[in-house]
């Protein structure tokens, strides 16, 4: 399950003033939602998935940033595949089949949507046993039974409120490798005033940067380098989409 890739800076979402925007957050809702959609790559990406540009663009930008995220860590190979990572909210397997597959070995999936992972336990990935185990259950009960490489963290988080988003990343720093990585790639509040901003379509909020960092901190992660999606078309007046590589505080 992801959030919807396309929301555009229009006032559809409705910025929390009175109340924080997580406190509106209903998982049954948002399972609904996205129960609702047909199980494809596309639909993964709202509106968005009509444009075949949109995700090649996007899935490039995740494949740099992660070459350039292993050059900081002398630790990190900075070839080769990872033996081991997974992708949480993955839905049908669009990270994993266009980027993840190409530099894990081996990639687990997250997902709460029963016929999202029905799709992806059939895939030819699962077949070929890239795809390794699938579990159906959302982030916030999650509780990793292995040690990660590489937990990569898309488009999902804004179903989870900001205690569980917390939670979810301590639990993701201890079940990272000696030198593992957590990337966590979502798009940005534009909220004039700052705020988080909350989507009723699909029951879910778009954070802030600093908000993104204070979630960071509170979860013992230090950021070791983040950079905003490039490549969009400005027409589209799309959010802006940042990527977080993570690491454990020393």
């Amino acid at each position: 399950m992801s959030s919807n890739a396309d929301k555009p800076q229009a006032p559809t979402a409705e910025v929390a003033e009175s109340v924080p925007a997580d406190s509106k957050i209903n998982h049954e809702a948002s399972i609904n939602y996205w129960s609702s959609l047909p199980s494809t790559n596309s639909n993964m990406l709202g509106m968005l998935g009509t444009y075949p540009w949109y995700t090649r663009i996007e899935l490039q930008g995740s494949k740099n940033f992660l070459t350039k995220v292993r050059r900081l860590l002398p630790a990190v190979p900075q070839s080769g595949k990872f033996k081991l990572g997974v992708d949480c909210g993955a839905g049908v397997g669009r990270v994993t089949e266009g980027f993840l597959c190409h530099v894990c070995e081996v990639v687990d999936a997250v997902e709460p949507v029963q016929k999202f992972t029905d799709t992806l336990s059939q895939s030819q990935l699962k077949l070929n046993g890239v795809v390794g185990d699938i579990y159906t259950i959302g982030l916030e009960k999650w509780y990793p039974e292995k040690k990660y490489d590489l937990i990569w963290t898309q488009w999902c988080v804004g179903h989870l409120t900001d205690a569980q988003l917390i939670e979810y990343i301590v639990r993701c720093r201890s079940s990272l490798t000696e030198n593992g990585l957590v990337i966590v790639k979502e798009n940005l509040s534009t909220d004039p005033h700052g705020q988080d901003m909350y989507d009723e379509v699909d029951s879910s909020v778009t954070r802030t940067d600093a908000k993104f960092k204070h979630i960071f901190e509170a979860a013992g992660m230090d950021v070791i380098k983040s950079e905003v999606q490039t490549g969009f078309p400005k027409q589209f007046k799309l959010l802006p989409v940042k990527s977080y590589a993570l690491r454990p505080k020393s």
